[in-house]
């Protein structure tokens, strides 16, 4: 690639698309790597696997990646491929890359990696005893959803004792990355990080400002919604103060609902539920699970999490999860079948570039299906009561998650613009932004530490910085597709399966266009989306 002539607009894009099938392989190696080692994370030899790659061959292709772009850059038939669609936003990207790239970070993001991986393994270790089992933390939260209100509390300590224990860990390990991010930043000739990684995300469509001005509509108009249902929970479970351990309990004191008991009904279920949705998207999970695709249930050196992970060589992507049987998990698995879609959806794109859509337009192919799918939840619950109490459940939570979203980004952009900042300052100021978008009702006395360090339970944080703001922008998204699939359920179907097909060809509002929905976070468009669900959750 770095040598062979380029005489012609067609040599140029016959050297993309063999380009791309290179990084597609190099790509899926990785990923094989990665699944492996959070599968088993007390694996030696996949962990070294994955610190191999790391360590001695990822150091080696960003150089490499560097020429190539450069080449293709120094191109006289570049700005003739420019005017065709979808080569149009890789070459502005490539473009970008060049921009941002410096010799003397590849080793610093060497670094960023093998240190991000820590946070797996002191995760992935974090086990404690109830009842006489031990089990994973992700297993234990189960309990929190218990109506024995005693049972709840002492699993809640069990569980923020256990995290606890590494908190120094842990704020150690992110002071180590911030420092590391920082100098990345400085090294490019970026005055802090987060002015590096809007222009290495390719934040083309929308700025920090934008961020801000997210942040405020959700306090405004989400924030209200979160009181009132501080209060109405308080009042159903009659206590005398709402308490951390009682926000995850049925309200009226019913036992938690179950939608699965293990891994192969989750499966199957899913795949049905896909299937009546189109037949097409049940045979695409249908595949998956035929290849061995699904690694669902939560086990004891699993790292936490879920992901989909897409693997362009095969065009079949891979789906982890820890699912323990609650709504939580079937939530998850629709998601992250969103994304599984998306892939297959993506997969006959000429370039691997095309199919790496950026993260506003991955979660709304993920968070759409959450809302879509649940016309048919009844396949996990035959009681018409429980389906409602899933419906609501997870109505209630989407409205919970944008100020999270809004919390982890507004926390992100502190860090970064004051890197230099103590652990004393970075805990009042995760207090003061946690308070922001957090209800006034939930009575946090006596639990101090267990709130200051709530941050460390957040992944993104540590090993993808940056990466959260998007699940607000595509939950927007999301439920304006699911708006329109309200009134016409083909064309709703239709128009979101349209967007995914374009991969990364069109621009972020363009690709929403085409799901005929907005790319939009102001605070009038965000009440008018919040008054469409509060509606949705009075017909239930």
């Amino acid at each position: 690639l770095l040598n062979r002539k380029l005489d012609s607009v067609s040599d140029l894009k016959k050297w993309f698309h063999d380009r791309s099938e290179l990084e597609s392989v190099i790509g899926e190696d990785l990923a094989w790597r990665y699944i492996n080692m959070t599968c088993y994370t007390e694996n030696e030899e996949y962990r070294n696997r994955y610190q191999d790659f790391v360590e001695n061959i990822q150091p080696q292709i960003a150089p490499v990646s560097d020429k190539l772009n450069k080449k293709a850059a120094a191109s006289p038939f570049l700005n003739e491929l420019a005017s065709v669609t979808g080569y149009d936003l890789m070459i502005r990207n490539l473009k970008k890359d060049i921009e941002i790239f410096r010799e003397e970070n590849v080793p610093l993001y060497t670094q960023i990696s093998t240190e991000a991986q820590k946070y797996q393994q002191l995760s992935g270790a974090m086990t404690v005893d109830v009842n006489g089992k031990e089990l994973t933390l992700q297993q234990a939260s189960v309990y929190l959803m218990s109506t024995d209100r005693k049972l709840r509390e002492e699993v809640y300590h069990k569980v923020t004792t256990r995290r606890l224990q590494d908190k120094e860990a842990l704020d150690n390990l992110f002071t180590g990355l911030v420092d590391l991010r920082h100098r990345v930043s400085v090294n490019a000739g970026f005055k802090n990080f987060r002015d590096y990684m809007f222009k290495s995300l390719g934040r083309f469509d929308y700025t920090p400002q934008d961020c801000f001005d997210f942040h405020n509509a959700i306090e405004h108009e989400v924030v209200p919604i979160l009181d009132e249902f501080s209060k109405e929970r308080k009042a159903a479970l009659k206590v005398s103060e709402l308490r951390p351990w009682d926000k995850a309990v049925d309200p009226e004191g019913r036992e938690a609902l179950k939608p699965f008991s293990n891994g192969m009904e989750l499966t199957e279920k899913t795949i049905e539920v896909f299937r009546r949705l189109d037949p097409f998207l049940g045979q695409c999970l249908a595949i998956m699970k035929e290849m061995g695709h699904l690694d669902l249930e939560s086990r004891k050196g699993k790292a936490p999490g879920g992901y989909n992970y897409p693997l362009s060589e095969i065009g079949v992507p891979f789906i982890f999860m820890n699912a323990t049987s609650t709504l939580r998990d079937l939530v998850t698995i629709m998601h992250e079948g969103g994304h599984a879609i998306h892939n297959f959806l993506t997969r006959e794109l000429e370039l691997n570039d095309f199919k790496s859509t950026p993260s506003e337009v991955a979660e709304l192919a993920s968070m759409s299906m959450e809302l879509i799918s649940m016309d048919h939840w009844d396949v996990f619950f035959t009681n018409e009561t429980e389906l409602k109490r899933a419906k609501r459940e997870h109505l209630e939570d989407l409205i919970e998650t944008l100020p999270w979203v809004a919390t982890i980004d507004s926390y992100q952009h502190w860090i970064y613009e004051n890197s230099k900042h103590t652990t004393e300052q970075r805990k009042e100021n995760w207090n003061k932004i946690f308070d922001r978008f957090s209800d006034t009702v939930t009575d946090w006395s006596g639990l101090q530490p267990a709130k200051d360090y709530l941050w460390q339970k957040q992944l993104h944080l540590y090993e993808v910085p940056f990466y959260y703001i998007e699940y607000g922008m595509a939950q927007l998204g999301a439920i304006a597709v699911w708006r329109n699939f309200r009134q016409d359920p083909a064309k709703g179907l239709q128009g979101y399966q349209n967007a995914l097909k374009l991969g990364y060809m069109k621009s972020i509002p363009e690709i929403y266009k085409a799901a005929n929905i907005k790319f939009d976070f102001s605070t009038a468009y965000i009440k008018e989306l919040m008054n469409f669900v509060r509606a949705e959750l009075k017909k239930i």
